[in-house]
């Protein structure tokens, strides 16, 4: 069974996240990129699941400039045997990347796709449930377990729900996407990462993959949050009660 694994290039999780002067987005001109934790977290399970014998081949695809095969070379490095670039200049919104994601599984055929559940740079938790509907195929989503069943072809999901958790048995080929308590990434080692520039990144377009790339939606402004003021020293409990009753109006 071949995995296809969605990888994202966002802005590091630890920087500090700047709007730009004109408010169309955010700021990534000289600011550290890396791969969204996410998508480090689905790259992981693909590569456990190869490597208990249940699958022969894990690919890594992203979508977007051409940095995004530095992205890439870090997920080679960790462990994903091949990569595909599909190459776009301009913004890609969920929609289109699911439609391109359903493009590339006509060609590579694999036996399961898993993606993160989110990016942390737009948070839409859109494109795993959407290129699933496109597919036809079934879903699990907020996958805190995934437990593969190779002679029934059956991918047993633990997700995460708001009362607990969920158990799903989905037929394969499947759509899963990940959540954070699912596994802990690894570090890329100095060997794989020297041995991940020899391996292959094919690059693709939009246009080979007879996909349109159309906007559907419009970002109208982002804006930072307002600054949070500071905190006051009430003298007793009647004047807190005070405060919260006649201020802050929450009681």
């Amino acid at each position: 069974m071949k995995i296809m694994v969605a990888v994202k290039r966002v802005v590091d999780y630890a920087v500090k996240i700047r709007v730009k002067p004109d408010k169309t987005g955010l700021e990534t001109h000289n600011v550290k990129m890396s791969m969204n934790p996410f998508c480090e977290i689905a790259l992981e399970e693909a590569l456990r699941i190869k490597e208990s014998g249940l699958a022969l081949e894990v690919v890594a695809v992203s979508m977007g400039p051409a940095q995004c095969v530095d992205t890439l070379r870090t997920g080679l490095a960790m462990g994903a045997d091949r990569g595909i670039h599909v190459e776009a200049t301009g913004a890609l919104y969920p929609l289109s990347v699911a439609k391109l994601l359903k493009a590339l599984v006509e060609v590579e055929n694999p036996g399961l796709l898993i993606l993160g559940k989110q990016a942390i740079d737009d948070d839409c938790n859109q494109t795993g449930q959407m290129v699933a509907g496109l597919l036809g195929w079934p879903q699990g989503t907020f996958a805190s377990k995934v437990v593969l069943d190779k002679e029934n072809q059956v991918a047993t999901v633990d997700r995460e729900v708001d009362g607990g958790l969920e158990t799903l048995s989905l037929d394969l080929p499947a759509v899963i996407t990940t959540d954070l308590r699912l596994n802990q990434p690894r570090y890329a080692t100095l060997p794989n990462i020297m041995k991940a520039k020899s391996k292959v990144i094919k690059k693709l377009t939009p246009q080979e993959l007879k996909v349109e790339i159309r906007s559907d939606l419009e970002v109208v402004q982002v804006t930072e949050p307002p600054k949070r003021k500071a905190g006051v020293i009430v003298s007793s409990v009647d004047e807190l009660i005070d405060k919260l009753k006649n201020e802050a109006h929450v009681i």
